[in-house]
């Protein structure tokens, strides 16, 4: 292969854009994990096979044989659309199927593929309102996305793809147009604030970098997404990886590095592949190895594969991790920027963060400052979960507030119930009520009420679920995810945990209540990382806004809601199509079945959390009281 250069690379960016013009039939089946999980996959071989029984030509690839004609077949990432996958989206008439399953394939070919018509019971239907376009779903039409832009929207095993939409543009623009001290400039003229959840600005952090003295620098983005119920990352890791790539490659140019590692979460065999495919490719091009278009920039990434410890989210025990050590937090300063990976300096990111570099860098940072608020730019990608209409993915500028993500992008509560809270930010995070329903999601906002956005997780809760029990949740996942270094993590939050189980058990007092108050005061200020530090959060908040479910369990021991869950979950095997997302979103491993199989719920692991309740599109979950 000739060696690349800019004009090669310029070349080939303006073939891809033609060769996607030229595309006269698309057919994207969605290849994101959740969609998988409910038969895509085999969908696409069917739908590909059939065409090509009847003569129809297809190709698999913008540069695959077949000629403009041919019918372009593509495995996409995550619509977002989770609720309602599997999916399928047929161009150019931009239908957008749902529930898609085998037996419907052949009508597809027919009245769509070969016809051009909608099948009209495959469509979207909201209120007696069938909406055919994608674009047209309230869900959709009221988002907008940037670094989830191409999710849904192409093959993102296809690099010609990524090129066809400006990929690697932003990369050649700061490699011969741009010296680091602008990049660090642009970037934190845009307002760019780290995604993964402590809102630091990205801008800053390079610089912090770039003015170390020369030698040895790594760049590192945080792929270890933990969070009950958040899929973000990984959705942007499985269907639009070049992204992730190009802003790390930008960042490297930035803070003088030469080489970079993702940190995966080993439960992402779909992500760490898509990234493997997409780092070969570039390989194979020369956009990532040594001398990169004929320049004196070299760059080399890897992946590594994390154990799935939620502490390994955080900055020095990530880097830990990878050197291969075990992922515990250390003492800071020195902070990252200054001693992290190898005790050398560090770009640390996460994935979202790297994912609107390229944009960012294309645009302008007046561009992406025009969105959001004035000190929370830009959009945020948030997984929209729990006991709401519409589950799913989502990206909406910030400022963004709860009743337009909840009723108008969400659909609102499921089954007609009243809206009760929202958990944002996972574990750390904090429960917000019906009176924040108009309060902006941002990171300045958020804090006042003392709640973070994190990494972007939202579990929305109706009138049916006992707040405490809540608590006790998120209480017993961070206990058993807190590495164990410092005992205030360590043995503060079991100490909680074990109130929160016995006022949850109906046999709590009111002085449990003031000790997990002040316990919640020692634990966040003396814990050693942000793990510790926030895991009071869901009680803290919890106590504040729902004192009178814990009263109901302390004084009058019994809770209206729960009853002391005195039940079982079973899932009902006549209901259950083995979709496995109950299985996914359980925390707790308590579910096991195989695919397109009735489910189990194992009681004596199961914690009542809801968590498969939210998840399950079926409505086969079920509590059964006992005496």
């Amino acid at each position: 292969m000739a060696e690349l250069t800019r004009e090669r690379l310029g070349a080939l960016r303006v073939q891809a854009k033609e060769l996607l013009a030229a595309d006269r039939r698309e057919v994207l089946v969605c290849a994101g994990t959740g969609c998988i999980a409910g038969g895509s996959l085999k969908i696409y071989d069917y739908l590909k096979s059939e065409c090509e029984k009847r003569g129809l030509k297809t190709r698999v690839a913008l540069r695959h044989e077949g000629g403009d004609d041919a019918i372009h077949f593509k495995k996409s990432g995550c619509h977002g659309f989770c609720e309602m996958g599997p999916l399928l989206q047929i161009e150019p008439e931009g239908f957008l199927y749902t529930h898609v399953r085998l037996e419907d394939c052949d009508e597809i070919i027919e009245k769509t593929i070969l016809g051009g018509e909608a099948v009209e019971r495959l469509l979207y239907e909201l209120n007696g309102v069938r909406y055919a376009k994608h674009n047209e779903i309230p869900f959709y039409a009221k988002q907008q996305r940037v670094v989830l832009e191409n999710c849904g929207t192409t093959d993102a095993e296809d690099i010609d793809e990524y090129l066809a939409h400006d990929g690697y543009a932003a990369f050649e623009k700061a490699l011969f147009e741009m010296s680091d001290e602008d990049i660090c400039r642009e970037i934190l003229d845009s307002g760019l604030r780290g995604r993964g959840g402590a809102g630091f600005p990205a801008g800053r952090k390079w610089d912090s970098v770039r003015r170390q003295p020369k030698g040895k620098k790594y760049v590192v983005c945080n792929g270890d997404e933990g969070d009950p119920g958040a899929f973000m990352d990984r959705s942007i890791m499985e269907g639009n990886p070049h992204s992730v790539i190009e802003g790390m490659m930008i960042a490297a140019l930035a803070a003088g590095s030469d080489e970079g590692y993702i940190y995966v979460r080993a439960e992402y065999p779909l992500a760490v592949e898509r990234l493997r495919i997409a780092i070969a490719r570039d390989e194979e091009l020369g956009l990532l190895g040594d001398n990169i278009l004929g320049t004196d920039f070299s760059f080399h990434l890897h992946i590594n594969r994390g154990a799935g410890a939620f502490v390994c989210g955080e900055g020095s025990a990530l880097t830990a991790s990878i050197e291969g050590k075990r992922g515990m937090p250390r003492v800071k300063p020195p902070r990252t920027v200054e001693q992290g990976l190898w005790a050398r300096p560090t770009v640390l990111n996460n994935v979202e963060t790297y994912a609107n570099v390229p944009q960012i860098i294309l645009r302008g940072s007046a561009w992406f400052h025009s969105i959001g608020t004035e000190k929370s730019p830009g959009t945020k990608a948030f997984a929209l979960t729990g006991n709401v209409v519409n589950t799913g993915l989502i990206e909406v500028p910030m400022g963004a507030t709860l009743r337009e993500i909840i009723f108008d992008i969400g659909g609102g509560i499921k089954d007609g119930k009243k809206f009760k809270a929202v958990q944002i930010g996972g574990p750390a995070g904090g429960c917000l009520t019906e009176e924040h329903l108009d309060l902006p999601l941002d990171f300045d906002s958020l804090k006042k009420v003392g709640a973070i956005i994190g990494s972007g997780g939202l579990v929305v809760m109706d009138e049916g679920t006992c707040m405490v029990e809540t608590a006790r949740f998120f209480m017993s996942f961070t206990q058993n995810e807190s590495c164990g270094k410092c005992v205030p993590c360590r043995e503060g939050t079991k100490r909680m945990l074990e109130i929160l189980t016995r006022i949850v058990n109906n046999e709590g007092s009111l002085e449990d209540l003031d000790l997990l108050e002040e316990l919640s005061r020692t634990i966040t200020e003396t814990a050693l990382c942000g793990l510790g530090q926030a895991a009071c959060n869901p009680v803290v908040s919890t106590l504040k806004y729902f004192r009178k479910e814990y009263l109901a369990h302390v004084v009058d021991h019994h809770c209206p809601i729960c009853n002391g869950r005195k039940r079982r979950l079973v899932i009902k095997p006549e209901l259950c199509k083995g979709c496995g997302k109950c299985k996914r979103n359980c925390p707790m491993e308590a579910i096991s079945g195989e695919i397109r199989m009735p489910h189990t719920i194992d009681n004596e692991k199961c914690i009542h959390c809801g968590a498969c309740w939210g998840a399950c599109p079926f409505g086969a979950i079920d509590a059964i009281e006992e005496d």
